[in-house]
């Protein structure tokens, strides 16, 4: 049976780690691919009709540059390798947002790369791979 994998993917090493990870897991399983991008996005509840609209412009233009410079490639890469895929671009918190996706896909698995952070500011701020192994709502690998 085919299952999805969610792979956060945001064009870094770790991400291309994860990715590669995925899509061997993927051919020998049978499943398929969803690369999810997330651009990181805070809502701003004080800004004025103007700058939401000018904010909401330059969305639409990093989530276009986005898919046109990191996506497209990757896809075709996959493609290639012979692994059904799709695509998924957001905004808004890394962690919950692969989580929303994973839901919204029917996902079975969720794989992320690690950063490789460690010291005081991880322990302090947490990560998106730490985030994701404690609220997920399926497996997750977090591939080194």
């Amino acid at each position: 049976m085919s299952r999805k994998i969610v792979v956060g993917f945001d064009g870094s090493q770790a991400s291309r780690r994860a990715l590669d990870f995925a899509v061997s897991r993927a051919k020998a399983m049978g499943d398929s691919i969803v690369v999810a991008h997330v651009l990181e996005w805070s809502p701003y509840s004080f800004l004025t009709p103007n700058e939401l609209e000018e904010r909401h412009k330059r969305r639409n233009e990093e989530l276009a540059r986005a898919e046109e410079a990191i996506i497209r490639p990757v896809l075709k890469s996959v493609e290639d390798a012979g692994v059904p895929v799709s695509s998924v671009m957001r905004y808004g918190h890394i962690a919950e947002t692969l989580c929303r996706i994973a839901e919204d896909e029917d996902a079975a698995l969720i794989f992320i790369g690690r950063m490789g952070a460690s010291g005081i500011s991880s322990r302090l701020f947490g990560s998106v791979a730490g985030t994701l192994a404690q609220i997920a709502p399926v497996p997750v690998t977090i591939v080194p």
